[in-house]
């Protein structure tokens, strides 16, 4: 049995945001969704410049900051390409 669809907002930050062309937008996800898996449709749904952007970037789950690919997804992910400066 295929999962059920839910609702994944996805936050995106700096060069993200402008890969996206937006600085957030509303995903439908399966349940058991994955940081593999909101990447692979950001991919899809943005090109190229934001693949590049997704190789390099970090996400924020909750208040987990991760690089996992395997670690599931709750309600909310942030896009986090890394920052100059400091």
């Amino acid at each position: 049995m295929a999962d059920d669809l839910r609702a994944l907002e996805v936050r995106y930050f700096a060069a993200a945001a402008d890969a996206a062309g937006c600085v957030k937008e509303v995903l439908e996800v399966p349940e058991s969704a994955t940081v593999a898996d909101v990447t692979r449709v950001l991919s899809a749904r943005h090109g190229a410049g934001m693949d590049r952007v997704l190789k390099v970037a970090a996400y924020l789950v909750g208040d987990d900051l991760t690089r996992d690919e395997s670690y599931p997804v709750g309600a909310r992910i942030d896009v986090l390409p890394p920052f100059a400066g400091g």
